[in-house]
């Protein structure tokens, strides 16, 4: 999991201008603790600091309680991805985390958590900001974005889009991640679920719509070409 904004895609070919990681501290509520997202609940947002005791002894209890939880609600399971991400940086360990999530406030015994689980939940919390905020609007569920999180670099931000724009359903976005991670191209591995990769339906203010047909036209090309060479320039 990486903090650092400088964190980006590595030498494989991919944007290092992209970030594909989390660039804020492990931990805090960024989007959670953003009104213009979460609203009113952004008021109780609760941060975990790796660092502090205190704040640790937190995330354990939130950790556990999430583990055997059922609550199906988006800020809920973005705060135990954040629980469990800080307990991971604070023990040091996936196993570690685990050991001291299964243990009560009291210290006693208590529902087993497993390094899965809190590998999983911690992955979800080191998405970068651009996913976790349609997490947090319920636009990708939690449990596909579980799987997102398993692609690395850029193709998850590729998975994610994909999943937003096609309606995916988890099992087709599990099925995806699976086939990415096994050195399929993620264009073909989204045709398998009959996706077809960079497809957008736009809505344009009429007087765009018709300098973009126009040049299209004139230039002898599809209007997608138009467009994606204006955004080229835009973004660079």
């Amino acid at each position: 999991m990486s903090e650092d904004p400088d964190d980006r895609t590595r030498d494989d070919g991919r944007d290092r201008s992209i970030p594909t990681d989390r660039e804020s501290p492990i931990g805090a509520p960024v989007i959670r603790g953003d009104e213009s997202v979460t609203g009113r609940h952004a008021r109780d947002a609760v941060q975990f600091d790796p660092d502090d005791p205190e704040s640790l002894a937190e995330a354990a209890e939130t950790v556990r309680q999430f583990a055997v939880g059922t609550a199906d609600d988006n800020l809920y399971m973005l705060r135990g991805a954040a629980a469990c991400a800080a307990l991971v940086r604070g023990e040091g360990s996936y196993k570690a985390a685990a050991r001291r999530a299964s243990r009560s406030a009291d210290g006693a015994p208590a529902d087993e958590v497993t390094v899965s689980f809190i590998r999983k939940w911690a992955r979800v919390h080191d998405l970068p900001r651009s996913v976790r905020r349609q997490v947090a609007l319920g636009h990708i569920a939690p449990s596909a974005a579980k799987h997102i999180a398993r692609v690395a670099g850029t193709t998850r931000l590729l998975l994610a889009w994909a999943t937003l724009d096609n309606d995916l359903t988890v099992r087709e976005v599990q099925r995806t991640a699976s086939a990415v991670n096994d050195g399929v191209p993620i264009e073909h591995a989204l045709a398998e679920q009959g996706v077809r990769l960079g497809e957008l339906q736009l809505t344009l203010p009429k007087t765009a719509y018709r300098d973009l047909r126009r040049e299209a036209s004139l230039e002898g090309v599809e209007p997608g070409e138009v467009v994606a060479t204006a955004l080229e320039q835009y973004f660079e």
